[in-house]
């Protein structure tokens, strides 16, 4: 099982104490960066998609099938390179399930590459917060850089890192929408009227 996974921290690298030196979500940071330094300025303007990180992922909890438009640069618009370094960040996160699953999933993952986007918010440069994303009709990806909560900073930093991984309207949080559907609306049948009930 792959979908939902959040992950996040805050610090992301240990400073002190027997773990010193360790860095959480130092591959998906750095091969999110390395992807976009591998494009042109102008492949790079069209990945982009906006100025200012959101406030939050898109699709954390309580956005069941929330509708996520195509957008940034396709797969099939990439150089070598980009599509090299979009493939292998794709394996980072599709990796965190154990072997034998991993590989049927990012088989499944790289038989739609032709329909996935890489999308990205915020500046370019060494030290600057960003939030990037992949969506496939397979697999949707979000990574982003947040505001403080265990420090006290207001604006996003690469200190406090959020991840998540869904299935594009694949209900995966598990709300029953079915249900749902029943509960809010009658339902008749040639000689019946009924409301499902709700447990």
């Amino acid at each position: 099982m792959l979908t939902p996974t959040f992950m996040g921290s805050e610090p992301v690298l240990a400073r002190f104490g027997k773990h010193k030196g360790i860095r959480v979500f130092a591959a998906e940071e750095e091969q999110g960066y390395a992807l976009m330094r591998a494009l042109s300025p102008e492949e790079r303007q069209r990945a982009t998609i906006g100025a200012d990180l959101p406030s939050e992922l898109f699709t954390a909890a309580f956005n069941d099938n929330r509708r996520i438009e195509p957008a940034g640069i396709r797969y099939d618009e990439l150089p070598a390179e980009g599509r090299e370094r979009l493939e292998a960040l794709l394996g980072t996160y599709v990796g965190r399930i154990r072997p034998g699953h991993g590989e049927i999933r990012y088989a499944e993952v790289k038989r739609h590459l032709d329909e996935t986007h890489f999308a990205w918010i915020g500046p370019f440069d060494d030290a600057s917060p960003f939030y990037y994303r992949i969506l496939s009709p397979v697999i949707l990806v979000e990574f982003d850089h947040q505001s403080g909560i265990v420090y006290d900073n207001d604006k996003p930093s690469r200190d406090h890192i959020h991840t998540v991984v869904r299935t594009p309207n694949g209900n995966d949080y598990g709300k029953d929408l079915l249900r749902q559907h029943y509960a809010r609306h009658e339902h008749s049948h040639a000689t019946t009227t009924h409301r499902h009930a709700t447990a």
